[in-house]
C-alpha cells in the first residue's frame, strides 16, 4: 500500500483528489490540507510515501515544503502540481529534486502513473512544463545525472556503466529515466545530442 498526502488549496479540488484516490487498491490518503503549514507539519507527523502538493498556497508555498522536506532528508517522495509553466518554478523543483511535476489538468490516470512510477524509483517531469520552463542557460540535472549522462556517451550497455560507476545497474537506469524526464527526451542519443547542444557535458 502506498501512503499520500495532500495538499491543494481549493478545497474543492483537494477533496475529489482524496476521493479518486483512495479508489484505488494500492494508495491510501492519509490526510490533506489547504496550506502549505499545515501539509509540512502533517507530513512531518504522518510520514507518508509521497506527497502531492500544490505550488501556490496560503502560508507556504508546496515548493517550500518541499525544500523543507529535502533538507532534512525525509523519506517521502514529493508530487508536485501546477498550473504554471513558470521557469522560476521549473528551476526550485529541480533544486528541491522533487519526484514529479506535472499539470493539474493531467488526465487523473498519469498523476496515478506518476505515483507508481516515483515509488519505483523514478523521476518524472511533465514534458509540456519541461519545454516551457527548460532553458538552455540553466542545466537541469543533478552532478549524479551528468556522470551517467557522460558514460552513456560511449554507447557502453547499462551492466558496463553500472560497473565503470560502481553502482547497481538498476541504479543507472534510475538516473538515465531522470535525466530523460528532465529533458523531455526519450533516449539515450536525445538526451547526448540536446546535453551537448546546450553545452552541459563535452
Amino acid at each position: 500500500m502506498i501512503t499520500l498526502y495532500l495538499a491543494e488549496d481549493q478545497s474543492m479540488l483537494n477533496t475529489a483528489l482524496s476521493q479518486l484516490l483512495n479508489l484505488e487498491d494500492n494508495l491510501e490518503v492519509l490526510g490533506s490540507a489547504t496550506d502549505g503549514q499545515t501539509a509540512l507539519t502533517e507530513i512531518q507527523r504522518l510520514e507518508p510515501d509521497v506527497a502531492i502538493l500544490d505550488i501556490e498556497m496560503p502560508g507556504m508555498s508546496g515548493l517550500e515544503v518541499a525544500e523543507i522536506l529535502h533538507n532534512q532528508k525525509t523519506s517521502t517522495k514529493v508530487i508536485i502540481l501546477t498550473t504554471f509553466a513558470q521557469k522560476a518554478y521549473f528551476e526550485k523543483a529541480v533544486e528541491v529534486q522533487v519526484s514529479g511535476y506535472l499539470l493539474k489538468d493531467s488526465p487523473s490516470d498519469d498523476l496515478i502513473e506518476t505515483i507508481n512510477k516515483v515509488m519505483a524509483g523514478r523521476t518524472i517531469y511533465d514534458p509540456e512544463l519541461v519545454t516551457s520552463a527548460l532553458s538552455a542557460d540553466k542545466n537541469p540535472l543533478t552532478e549524479r545525472e551528468i556522470t551517467v549522462l557522460k558514460a552513456a556517451v560511449g554507447g557502453d550497455a547499462t551492466k558496463i556503466m553500472a560497473q565503470k560507476l560502481f553502482l547497481s545497474e538498476g541504479t543507472v537506469c534510475n538516473y538515465l529515466s531522470a535525466v530523460f524526464s528532465k529533458l523531455g527526451v526519450h533516449n539515450r542519443l536525445e538526451a547526448i545530442e540536446l546535453a551537448k547542444k546546450n553545452k552541459w557535458i563535452n
